[in-house]
């Protein structure tokens, strides 16, 4: 009797279990019927069955992880891969879509580790690289984006992130090539053309700077104070002295008690040799404060620089008077023949 109950038990047992493998795979082929009808929810739903009746249903599985990536569901979609992957380790489809889920969702780490599984996927390394740049493990980035930019010259995001990573090891004079390189192949990114600007005014290349913040404003970077101030100084520097004292000058009409800027321009025109320009500005600094000394200091020099020796002398004796620590100036300026 034991042995006829154990035949009747496996024998219903099979039965049930063919049955749901059947139910299954129609719901699997109406999931797949909906999905290429693009009725992305009804698909999954019936993937959602499919899986139901079979556990172990890896097709369906990735199908439903397919359709939420469609709604953007990524949570959902995440899971499903996961269980494709605890199925199925070897799974090229699952292991390549977590490397992106997890790179998307800045878990880089993560995105390392499935990178690192994905044997044949071509972006796989350049995951893992930029994942490195992101957790600031410089080092590791610099050595697999150097190997990248070369089996990858036309690839902007590669060059760009080198060029970054140059950059957060200060290291600009090596950033700046890869920079270029990046703008070159993708000149719509402001923020890119901005940065540059920006590594070009910090190396003194301030014509490049200019050329390279105007373009940043022209793709539509936002032109703030900051923004306005560092092109004003460029143009200044870059010897196109009436645009950068114009910008300057318009942010000083909105910040009408900063002294930086208007010291920066004195002290500018002054080693321009542009004397009276330079006398202007100090003259602005001392209707600010009549006890700035180093305003008055530079006015002293100014006038010492125009042939006005004796009163340059007495304004530069009286800004010292007033402020001490200015004689280490003079003596200074005194050893270079000023």
């Amino acid at each position: 009797m034991k042995n006829l109950l154990t035949i009747l038990f496996l024998t219903f047992s099979a039965g049930t279990y063919a049955q749901n493998a059947d139910s299954a795979i129609a719901f699997y082929n109406k999931g797949l019927a909906e999905k290429a009808a693009k009725r992305w929810l009804v698909a999954s739903g019936l993937f959602d069955k499919a899986v139901k009746e079979n556990p172990a249903y890896i097709a369906a599985w990735l199908e439903n992880g397919s359709v939420n990536l469609e709604m953007r569901k990524t949570d959902i979609a995440m899971r499903h891969f996961l269980k494709v992957y605890e199925l199925d380790p070897n799974n090229g489809v699952a292991i390549r879509e977590l490397m992106d889920l997890y790179f998307s969702y800045k878990r880089y780490k993560d995105a390392i580790n499935f990178a690192q599984l994905c044997k044949n996927c071509i972006e796989a390394n350049k995951v893992i690289a930029i994942s490195y740049f992101k957790q600031e493990d410089y080092n590791n980035a610099e050595r697999m984006l150097l190997k990248l930019v070369k089996q990858f010259p036309a690839d902007a995001d590669i060059q760009y992130t080198l060029g970054r990573t140059y950059m957060e090891m200060e290291l600009e004079t090596k950033a700046i090539p890869y920079y270029e390189k990046a703008v070159e192949l993708n000149p719509a990114k402001k923020d890119w053309l901005f940065e540059l600007g920006i590594l070009y005014y910090n190396n003194n290349k301030f014509k490049n700077a200019v050329v390279y913040l105007n373009k940043a404003a022209e793709a539509g970077f936002v032109q703030s104070m900051d923004f306005k101030e560092n092109l004003g100084y460029a143009y200044l520097y870059a010897g196109e002295t009436e645009k950068g004292e114009t910008l300057l000058m318009s942010i000083l009409d909105k910040r009408r008690g900063s002294r930086d800027i208007m010291r920066d321009l004195a002290l500018t025109f002054y080693n321009m040799g542009n004397y009276d320009k330079a006398l202007e500005y100090c003259q602005k600094l001392m209707e600010l404060d009549m006890k700035d000394s180093k305003a008055l200091y530079q006015a002293g020099l100014c006038f010492i620089k125009k042939g006005q020796k004796e009163r340059g002398q007495q304004m530069c004796d009286k800004a010292i008077e007033m402020d001490p620590s200015l004689n280490a100036l003079r003596q200074k300026q005194m050893q270079v023949g000023l």
